[in-house]
C-alpha cells in the first residue's frame, strides 16, 4: 500500500473544494491523482479534519496548497467519489482571494518522497477540456461560471 492509499484509502472522507474564477480563469492545482495514479489539474481543497469547519478547513488547504488566504462563499457543487480504495463527498465552493501570490505548497500528511501537488496555475476556463481535468462534472458548471446563481447543486 503507498502513502497516499494509507492515509486517504479505506474511509469515507469529507473534502472540501475552492472554486477561485478571475477574469474568466480559474486557478488550479497541478497534482498526482491518488485515486488514478496520474497527473491532473483539480480546484485545490482537500480532507476536512474531526472538529474543523468545512469553511475552516478550505481556508488551511488554500494555505497548504497555493500560498493564499481565501475568503469562502457560496456552494456551488457538491459530488459523491466511489473509486476503491476511495470514498468522498466533495463539496465544491465559491472563494476569493484575499492575500498572497498562488504558489505551489505541499501536503503536510505526506513525506517529502509522496509530495502529490506539483504546480499551482492560473487556466482559463475556456481551455479547461485540453487539460487532464477533475473532476469532469465540474466542466459544464464552469463553462457557464456567469450563471452559477442557477446551478443545482448536486445531480446523482
Amino acid at each position: 500500500m503507498n502513502e497516499p492509499e494509507s492515509v486517504f484509502g479505506h474511509q469515507l472522507r469529507l473534502r472540501v473544494g475552492g472554486l477561485m474564477v478571475e477574469q474568466d480563469a480559474i486557478l488550479l492545482v497541478k497534482l498526482q491523482s491518488p485515486v488514478t495514479g496520474k497527473t491532473v489539474w483539480m480546484p485545490p481543497g482537500g480532507g476536512v479534519d474531526f472538529g474543523e469547519s468545512m469553511v475552516e478547513a478550505l481556508r488551511r488547504e488554500f494555505r497548504e496548497e497555493t500560498q493564499t488566504e481565501i475568503g469562502v462563499h457560496r456552494l456551488l457543487h457538491l459530488r459523491e467519489l466511489i473509486d476503491e480504495p476511495y470514498h468522498a463527498v466533495e463539496c465544491y465552493f465559491e472563494v476569493s482571494k484575499i492575500t498572497g501570490k498562488p504558489s505551489a505548497g505541499r501536503d503536510p500528511e505526506l513525506g517529502d518522497r509522496d509530495q502529490l501537488i506539483e504546480d499551482v496555475a492560473w487556466t482559463a476556463v475556456d481551455e479547461l477540456d485540453n487539460l487532464p481535468f477533475e473532476p469532469l462534472d465540474l466542466l459544464r458548471k464552469l463553462k457557464h461560471w456567469r450563471d452559477r446563481s442557477s446551478f443545482d447543486i448536486f445531480s446523482p
